[in-house]
Order: structure tokens, then C-alpha cells, then sequence
């Protein structure tokens, strides 16, 4: 017996002796997790880190909550996400407008994109779509992209546009075109794009470039009228609905935008792989799958390597559409 009292006391001993990091490391999670969303309720963002938390909640025995922190086209959330502590209890649903448009657009950034994450797994891709009011495009007889582009040609600044903030794919998808269509329309940047959306179809706002799965169930309801998608392709979620591209037509028009998790740089490597392994389990799945594509969303679940080439990518092709486009925020 004092034998294996005495084993117990030396292996409890050797276990104090482990590193503190090592020991969080193996023992995560133990408390809730938070996946901070770097913009307003009832987005892109929003909605899929809403589908993505419960499913890794169930994976790993603890509740992974989302904590929306909107402000300054998502560089609020995320900079307080990357000077979190490096224990893996903070999350950040990025987008393509916090890691990759965001560097080149503001001259002064809180965080530095490239370096202070750790990328996890790219969640979905999604296209933006051309939304108007109905009432605004009936009263102006705007049906189509291109008797848009006549309108705003024939009168510029009388249309204004919203956004989901400076920076955001929303945004810049508007900021493109406009330059490749030569009109002016005035940008009105919110702090997401729920309160936007809210606008355009009360009246308020005239158009906008949202994100495909959030104005969907508005384009359904017969509440906002869409005219174009802003990827290379058309959607399975609408595929009567052209491109750009086509519908303009402006040749090689693509704006499209992505949402991915990531971590604050030096968050142990075995959280970062345990959450992309059950992110991407999560992704497949049938029932997350299809009700993602059936929004106009295409699942991911690539690894922390590939993530991380694919942003890197993503913020060299951005910044020059940033350059091209003249956009700056102060």
C-alpha cells in the first residue's frame, strides 16, 4: 500500500512539473468556448458561425458561444481576438474583409492580419448578390444589371448604396462596380449587414451587395428584388439568377466572400487541429452541408495549412482591386 501511494504522489508531482500550456493543452476544453463574430446580428458572418457552434459544441462537450462585436468593418472583433489569451477559449469567425481586404484599405490597422492568427479551417464561400428595393427599382424601372447601370449613368449620387461596413467584400463588391461601370452611387457603410438589410427593405437604402445567404430569405419573401450574383458562376441556391458578368455585361466581374475560423497566433497546435478536424467533420455532414448550399453557402473544411496559403492569396488579389478601385477609410 505505500507503494502505490507513493506512485500516485510521484506522478501528481510529475504532472505539476508539466508545463502550464502543456497542461491546458490536454485538459481543453474545460469552459465555454467564444466564437466572436466581428459584425451585428443576422449577416453572413452571423448566420454561420450560429449553424457552426452547436455542432462543435456537441464534438467537444461544451458550449461554444457567439459573441457578435461589431465596428470598423470587422477590425474591432477581430483585434480583440487576436490580443485574447492564446488557450484556445477565443475564436474569431473571420472574413475575407478582416484578413484580406482590411490590411490594404486602412492605413493604420489595430492587428496585423498575417501574423497575430492562426488560421483553423476555411468554414464557406459565398457569392454576393445585387439586391434593390422593389418599390425604389419598380419606380425607376430597374430590372436588370444593366438598366442599373444606365440609371446610375445618367444620374449619378442619386442612388445610395449600403454596406456591412468599410472594407467588407459588401462593400468593395460595390467599390469594383463602380469602377469597371463608371458611376457613382453613395456608399452608406453600417455596423453589419442585418441593421442594413433592415434599411434596404424598409425603404431607406436603395441597393446593395450583400452576401447571398443572408438576403436569401428576403429574395424568397418577395421583400428585395435581385438582380445579379457577383461570382464567376452562378449559384445553386438561384440559378436562374445571372452573373454579373453576364447580366451587365463587365467582363471578368468577381467579387466573392468567405468566411473561416481562426484562432490568436500561439494557441497550442493540437486545439488548432482538433477544431479543424471537427469543423470539417461538422461541414460535411449532410445536414449542416445541405442546409449551408440550400443558402447559397459552399462548405469548407480545409486544413490550418491550406487556410492559411488561401488568405495569403486572397489578400494579394484584394489589394489590388483595393488600389484599382481608389477605396480608403480614415
Amino acid at each position: 500500500m505505500p507503494s502505490l501511494i507513493r506512485r500516485h504522489l510521484l506522478a501528481a508531482a510529475g504532472a505539476s512539473l508539466l508545463p502550464a500550456a502543456l497542461r491546458a493543452q490536454t485538459a481543453w476544453p474545460n469552459k465555454p468556448v467564444r466564437i466572436v463574430v466581428p459584425f451585428a446580428p443576422g449577416g453572413t458572418t452571423d448566420i454561420l458561425a450560429r449553424a457552426l457552434a452547436p455542432e462543435l459544441g456537441k464534438a467537444f462537450g461544451q458550449s461554444f458561444i457567439v459573441d457578435n462585436k461589431p465596428g470598423a468593418g470587422g477590425n474591432v472583433g477581430a483585434d480583440l481576438v487576436a490580443k485574447s489569451a492564446t488557450d484556445g477559449y477565443n475564436l474569431l469567425m473571420g472574413t475575407v474583409g478582416t484578413q484580406a481586404i482590411n490590411p490594404a484599405l486602412y492605413p493604420k490597422m489595430p492587428y496585423d492580419a498575417a501574423r497575430d492568427f492562426a488560421p483553423i479551417t476555411l468554414v464557406a464561400g459565398v457569392p454576393n448578390v445585387l439586391v434593390m428595393n422593389p418599390a425604389k427599382a419598380e419606380a425607376l424601372k430597374i430590372n436588370s444589371v444593366a438598366d442599373l447601370i444606365a440609371y446610375a449613368r445618367k444620374n449619378p449620387g442619386r442612388l445610395n448604396m449600403a454596406s456591412s461596413g468599410n472594407g467588407t467584400s459588401i462593400h468593395l463588391s460595390g467599390e469594383l462596380f463602380k469602377t469597371l461601370t463608371g458611376t457613382f452611387m453613395v456608399h452608406i457603410p453600417y455596423r453589419g449587414s442585418g441593421p442594413a438589410l433592415l434599411d434596404l427593405v424598409g425603404g431607406t437604402m436603395d441597393l446593395m451587395f450583400d452576401n447571398l445567404p443572408s438576403a436569401l430569405p428576403q429574395i424568397k419573401a418577395g421583400k428585395l428584388k435581385a438582380l445579379a450574383v457577383t461570382s464567376a458562376q452562378r449559384s445553386a441556391a438561384v440559378p436562374d439568377l445571372p452573373t454579373v458578368a453576364e447580366a451587365g455585361p463587365i467582363k471578368g466581374f468577381d467579387a466573392s466572400s468567405w468566411f473561416g475560423l481562426l484562432a490568436p497566433a500561439g494557441t497550442p497546435a493540437d486545439v488548432v487541429n482538433r477544431l479543424q478536424q471537427e469543423s470539417a467533420k461538422a461541414l460535411a455532414s449532410p445536414a449542416l452541408k445541405e442546409r449551408l448550399l440550400a443558402q447559397g453557402a459552399i462548405p469548407g473544411g480545409n486544413t490550418p495549412a491550406e487556410f492559411a496559403a488561401y488568405i495569403a492569396a486572397e489578400a494579394t488579389k484584394w489589394a489590388a482591386v483595393v488600389k484599382a478601385s481608389g477605396a480608403k477609410v480614415d
